[in-house]
């Protein structure tokens, strides 16, 4: 997840606005782009059509009307998707999303190199471990993930987004929202707290362990709405 500095909601050159189906293809490129603390995603996968579908295909094509994007330049450069109730979600990604992923991987239509299953054995790993931060899902039950494309970083277009789904969380009546970093990413986490989001959780995790030095924390932050 990868965020930016604090601005407002509109900025010089950039513009926040609802997402359309035609920014599909930048949004999954951007999530791709921003995978590794900011960095492209090849850092630990071999195949960014397989981490978009796993991690984003859910949000733009089941939930795309509360998705947001910052439009700069006449391109999408930033974005936010999320899901207003966590549970419903999760119960709809595993009949929706995870049956194609499967049988796309049974077909050999993803490349399953080294990095990608050592990355799902660290995944395992990390579970087995209890390496998530916990949520309580009644206080917290939406969650998002906003990302900002290298080079409009640190003119708040992160902050920008973050208002706009949060208003729409709003409206749509969420007691709450949640989402999920690390300490690694440092400015991000310090516009969180800015905007009022609280550390739930913390915990030590082995997933980045080999492509990053020094030890990593997984963090969840939340904000009551």
């Amino acid at each position: 997840m990868s965020a930016d500095a604090p601005g407002l909601h509109t900025r010089p050159a950039a513009t926040v606005r609802p997402y359309r189906p035609d920014d599909r293809a930048a949004v999954l490129a951007i999530g791709a782009d921003t995978a590794f603390f900011g960095a492209p995603v090849e850092a630990f996968h071999d195949d960014r059509r397989l981490f978009c579908d796993l991690l984003y295909r859910y949000y733009v094509e089941q939930e795309h009307d509360a998705a947001w994007v910052a439009e700069g330049d006449g391109e999408v450069v930033g974005f936010v998707v999320g899901a207003v109730d966590t549970r419903a979600m999760r119960a709809r990604w595993l009949w929706r999303v995870l049956p194609g992923v499967a049988g796309r991987m049974l077909t050999g239509r993803y490349r399953l190199g080294r990095k990608t299953w050592r990355f799902l054995w660290r995944e395992a790993v990390g579970a087995l471990r209890g390496e998530s931060p916990r949520v309580d899902l009644a206080r917290y039950p939406a969650h998002l993930h906003v990302n900002v494309a290298e080079g409009w970083r640190g003119h708040g277009l992160g902050r920008s987004l973050l208002e706009a789904y949060i208003e729409g969380l709003r409206e749509r009546g969420a007691v709450g929202v949640h989402l999920r970093t690390t300490d690694r990413n440092a400015a991000a986490c310090h516009l969180y707290e800015k905007m009022g989001f609280r550390l739930l959780d913390e915990r030590p995790t082995v997933e980045w362990a080999g492509l990053v030095q020094g030890p990593v924390r997984n963090r969840a932050y939340g904000l009551r709405l």
